[in-house]
């Protein structure tokens, strides 16, 4: 995954250097490195997501001076694309990574807090090699680096550090010639558990939001009446998103929908759709995914928001703040278009990693089938009626 792809990361709240970590000294030097070195972190453009990966970043770094430590997570990012460090430290029998670990379960809390995403989330850290050769060989040859992704994916270098804690900036643009570890989470569990917040929200606040797949099956039918019962819906034959940007030391987009529209009780609805297979640019898609359930709709039109989520989205707070924007908006017994208004719903703050916003489709209709271009002309999908019938 970290090998030509980007890591999205989720980590807020704790800055793990004001941890009690144990400080470790490794044997690297400066000198053991072809590239530029510092003996501080970056400035991280404010975003508490960037500098809690930093910190765990140097805090791992230092916690690889333990040899037995360094094999197995060596061993097990060889094995796996991603590696839960709560789940892999609690195996260890290494003294000095127990002080790793507490920082760790601090930050899980963090994770949580920041992203509004409540208690009883599975852990969320994860750790994964990149780099232009990852295998054993080139991890015995030398030392890893660990790095975190920079909050901004236009960033010209990645800080690394080394078993020492001393900074090493890597190109950007290049995925380095040594294996670098890179820090952050498990993107689509964090995504998943923040679409729950949204609908649990949403829902407490009088606007339902449910799977398209869920909801209570109309009494609609392809032809007669008479026909089984079962509901109409849109369904995605195929998507494609042009502009998915991915640097070496990120991992694959969080994309997912907003539907939105007027409920059948007249009140706006927003259905969220995860699309966990959207990862890279260029590419078509077929996942034959349901995007649209038409029973759940009074009018027969709707639209569709694609967002990103780049790590520092506060799920809770936006579902309060799509709340208050929605709510002020009522029937007035004809469609009104509802993207811009999801889109004002979002300030910047809650956006620090472009791009957040990917696209938008208006006035989807249960006719609607055949080619779309996104207004603003980045994602493009074919689409089709759809009729689920009951069992």
């Amino acid at each position: 995954m970290f090998a030509g792809t980007k890591l999205r990361a989720a980590l807020t709240g704790i800055v793990l250097s004001t941890l009690s970590l144990t400080t470790l000294q490794g044997t690297a030097t400066a000198a053991d490195f072809p590239d530029r070195t510092s003996s501080h972190a970056p400035t991280t453009g404010g975003s508490p997501v960037a500098a809690i990966e930093g910190a765990t970043a140097r805090a791992l770094a230092r916690s690889l001076a333990e040899p037995a430590w360094r094999r197995q997570l060596a061993h097990a990012a060889l094995a796996q694309q991603e590696v839960d460090l709560l789940a892999l430290t609690a195996k260890s029998g290494a003294g000095p990574v127990k002080g790793f670990r507490a920082a760790l379960v601090e930050a899980e809390a963090g994770i949580a807090e920041a992203k509004g995403l409540g208690e009883g989330v599975p852990s969320l850290l994860r750790v994964g090699l990149a780099g232009q050769k990852v295998d054993e060989s080139a991890l015995a040859s030398a030392e890893p680096l660990v790095a975190s992704a920079p909050a901004d994916d236009d960033a010209e270098v990645v800080v690394a550090y080394d078993s020492a804690g001393v900074a090493h900036e890597l190109d950007a643009a290049t995925a380095p010639q040594r294996p670098v570890y890179v820090v952050g989470v498990d993107g689509q569990k964090a995504l998943a558990a923040g679409l729950e917040v949204i609908e649990r929200e949403l829902a407490a606040r009088g606007l339902d939001s449910a799977s398209p797949t869920a909801a209570s099956p109309s009494t609609a039918s392809p032809s007669t009446a008479s026909a089984a019962t079962g509901f109409w819906t849109t369904r995605i034959k195929s998507i494609g998103i042009a502009d998915v940007k991915e640097p070496w030391f990120k991992s694959d987009a969080e994309i997912f929908s907003l539907v939105t529209g007027f409920g059948t009780d007249g009140k706006v609805r927003v259905d969220t759709v995860t699309m966990p297979y959207l990862d890279d640019e260029g590419t078509t898609y077929y996942p034959n995914q349901i995007l649209v359930n038409w029973s759940n709709y009074k009018y027969n039109l709707a639209d569709v928001v694609l967002m990103e989520d780049d790590g520092d989205t506060n799920y809770s707070s936006l579902a309060k703040a799509l709340a208050a924007v929605l709510l002020t908006i009522t029937d007035q017994g004809a469609y009104i278009p509802l993207v811009d208004a999801v889109i004002d719903a979002m300030p910047a703050s809650w956006w620090t990693d472009d791009p957040d916003y990917v696209d938008s489709f208006y006035t989807l209709a249960r006719e609607t089938a055949g080619s779309r271009v996104g207004a603003a002309g980045n994602a493009r999908m074919t689409v089709e009626r759809y009729y689920v019938s009951a069992l």
